[in-house]
């Protein structure tokens, strides 16, 4: 299983989503990134993805984006390959 990275904050409902389907795709650690507890990491967060929101999603090295990009490559059929290191 592929190490997944999430930046996050407490109370955002997209972020919670996101790791209802990540858990429920066999996911049983996520390292969480809370940027409204760590300013500087929302500008690291930013620099790296170049977007503002959360959740940003990294599988493995592959940032996959936000919730609605995690549903859509989930829709595809393409996110437990990914997990899986095969896709």
């Amino acid at each position: 299983m592929q190490t997944v990275k999430m930046y996050t904050t407490a109370v955002c409902p997209y972020c919670i989503r996101a790791k209802q389907i990540l858990k429920a795709r066999g996911v049983d650690a996520i390292e969480e990134v809370r940027v409204d507890m760590q300013p500087g990491e929302r500008m690291k967060m930013m620099q790296i993805t170049g977007r503002r929101t959360v959740p940003q999603i990294f599988i493995g090295d592959t940032h996959v984006g936000g919730c609605d990009d995690l549903m859509a490559l989930d829709r595809q059929g393409a996110l437990v390959p990914l997990l899986h290191g095969s896709a």
